[in-house]
């Protein structure tokens, strides 16, 4: 009878997978709606962001590299079709955080996949240090920060140096711009919005934690600059939380904090009522985590507990977020992008009236034949191709033009 039971009993999210066909069929079927409704998405005119958020937040995240190299740049509001050129070959010379990026990147291995060749990874690397020597510059209101490079190198691995460019500046911008002040209060700040909420949820626990246990906040920092890039050893996983991350408020990083902690609840209160074995507990995150269970319940969080409703905490109210204060005015800015399709026509009839009039092509036109070129030249191993396969992703019918 008990065997009966558990052949029949039912799973509890739609991508629990058992292994049966029935079940195979529907998780098949599941994901394939899924990229169906993406591609709509990007395909309408404007792009509907709002499906593409939903997609990205939802069950399962964007599904693929692929998927992720066209809905990305959107969430972002990138023109992929006007990008910034390549760094600059002497970017390096004189820069103030030249060294410090360099010790950085060069003890970031990890971070790139396993039986990656030496020089593979290498030219990657090299990429790294000047996408975000490159962003810097361009920026001087922005601050380099140990932890920046492990978000930068997750856009690199994902959509090629020349859009990784582009986002990373966006980004920068905007969802870490507290992060990047030339100071650590603005980081503070917003790590602060972190045991308010745990009180709003669990008064018991915030009260072990910040009055018995004084453990303050600290143990959330590396999570919270690098969007858990530098702590989750498992790519996917990193992944999906980008895909969460970017379709959602920037203080979602710190709603995810939460939901960690309060998922912990009975490991934190049943260890020693003190800071040094709360803080060590606290900053070893599990990597077998339920993601999508706390992303949904970070989702829950936000809904019932904004960050308006937070910010009445006496520690919140001696300084303003760049970030948060920013943040509508930004999103209202990604609701009137052209899909890729018309973008791509732009810049195809701009290169042919260019060539009728006798003038040479534009700056968008020279930028896809060199990433074509470049990358088909398959002289750089994997990064060469990364950035020829996403320039054949995003313009595909002009760049065979050119060949």
């Amino acid at each position: 009878m008990k065997r009966v039971k558990k052949r029949h009993q039912p799973s509890g999210t739609r991508t629990a997978f058992n292994g049966t066909n029935r079940r195979g069929e529907e998780h098949i079927s599941w994901k394939k709606q899924k990229q169906l409704d993406i591609h709509q998405a990007l395909n309408s005119d404007p792009v509907d962001i709002e499906t593409l958020r939903k997609a990205a937040v939802s069950e399962g995240g964007l599904l693929t590299d692929d998927v992720r190299r066209k809905v990305w740049p959107k969430l972002l509001s990138v023109n992929v079709f006007d990008l910034p050129a390549r760094p600059a070959k002497n970017i390096r010379e004189n820069h103030k955080d030249f060294n410090q990026v360099l010790l950085d990147v060069r003890r970031s291995m990890r971070r790139f996949p396993r039986g990656m060749r030496v020089d593979e990874r290498a030219v990657l690397q090299e990429q790294l240090i000047d996408i975000i020597l490159d962003v810097l510059r361009r920026n001087p209101q922005l601050h380099y920060y140990q932890g920046y490079h492990d978000i930068v190198v997750t856009f690199l691995l994902v959509v090629g140096e020349r859009v990784a460019i582009a986002m990373v500046e966006k980004l920068s911008n905007h969802h870490l711009r507290d992060f990047m002040d030339p100071t650590m209060d603005s980081t503070k700040h917003i790590l602060n919005y972190l045991m308010p909420l745990l009180e709003q949820v669990d008064s018991e626990l915030h009260d072990f934690m910040l009055s018995r246990a004084e453990v303050g906040t600290i143990f959330a920092l590396s999570w919270l600059i690098t969007w858990y890039g530098h702590v989750l050893s498992d790519f996917r996983h990193v992944l999906r939380l980008y895909d969460f991350f970017l379709a959602s408020h920037p203080l979602m990083a710190v709603y995810f904090a939460a939901v960690i902690v309060l998922h912990r609840e009975r490991e934190v209160k049943s260890s020693e009522c003190d800071m040094a074995s709360v803080h060590h507990l606290l900053s070893q995150i599990p990597q077998d985590l339920p993601y999508e269970q706390l992303i949904a319940r970070a989702q829950s969080l936000f809904t019932c507990h904004p960050p308006a409703e937070l910010a009445h905490s006496a520690a919140l109210q001696s300084r303003k977020s760049i970030t948060i204060s920013t943040f509508q005015a930004f999103q209202m800015s990604t609701q009137q992008q052209r899909p890729d399709s018309v973008l791509r026509r732009e810049v195809v009839n701009r290169h042919d009236a260019r060539l009728s009039r006798g003038a040479p092509p534009s700056r968008a036109a020279h930028q896809l034949v060199k990433a074509a070129v470049w990358g088909l030249s398959a002289t750089l191993g994997v990064a060469a191709l990364a950035v020829a396969q996403t320039a054949m992703d995003w313009a595909p019918d002009f760049l065979l033009q050119l060949f």
